[in-house]
């Protein structure tokens, strides 16, 4: 589990197969290696990686099939080479973005990119798997950075938010050009409460609520508020 904070930017490089090497950029190898072993997990832009052998400078990692086929790992879509990275929450650590779980459930393209007198503004285009999720003020991981949707478009076409100039200077998002790929994880809070209510609306349950009809009753009644 990871908080959305980038800690460190690296490049990464194809070893073939299902092998991926990961090198720390200078500053930053201190940081992202200290007491890092095999079989940790590391975000490498929002994916969720196993450490499978640590180098001196960086760590060599795997990725499956379904994990290229669902990131721009897959898509070899990564822009100059570099990549955000965070290594895994530990108990006790502060938790200063969303649970992020580094399972990534899409790919999004960059739209549009603004820069105003106090952030970034940026719009991705999602797909319905994602869109779903997505509310106002929510939260959500655009190569494994935190962030909250400042806007939305009610069709479910895109989304944006507005990066701070600390977060745009430290991360890869500032790379990012129209048209550009990016890995999205939507909030895992969102995706158990409608597991929660399409059992709820299933024959076999009492209450047979409309998973598309989410009010504030039925969360009170479930725990949520």
């Amino acid at each position: 589990m990871f908080t959305g904070l980038v800690q460190a930017l690296g490049t990464i490089r194809p070893l073939g197969g299902d092998r991926w090497q990961i090198t720390c950029v200078s500053g930053a190898i201190d940081f992202i290696l200290q007491d890092l072993a095999i079989g940790d997990s590391v975000a490498v832009d929002g994916v969720c990686l196993t450490v499978m052998e640590v180098l001196p400078q960086g760590f060599i990692a795997a990725a499956s099939p379904e994990t290229l086929r669902r990131t721009t790992l897959g898509q070899r879509q990564i822009d100059d080479g570099f990549v955000n990275l965070e290594t895994s929450l530990r108990v006790g650590s502060k938790l200063g973005g969303h649970f992020v779980m580094g399972h990534v459930d899409g790919i999004g393209c960059l739209q549009a990119l603004e820069q105003t007198a106090t952030s970034w503004e940026m719009s991705f285009s999602t797909t319905e798997v994602i869109a779903r999720y997505i509310v106002p003020k929510g939260s959500i991981a655009v190569n494994g950075v935190s962030l909250t949707i400042s806007n939305y478009d009610p069709a479910r076409d895109w989304f944006q938010v507005a990066v701070i100039p600390l977060t745009y200077a430290e991360t890869n998002l500032r790379f990012l050009r129209s048209g550009s790929l990016v890995n999205l994880e939507a909030d895992i809070l969102g995706k158990y409460i409608e597991k929660l209510m399409v059992s709820s609306s299933s024959p076999n349950a009492a209450d047979n609520t409309n998973p598309d009809e989410l009010t504030p009753a039925f969360l009170i009644e479930n725990g949520y508020l």
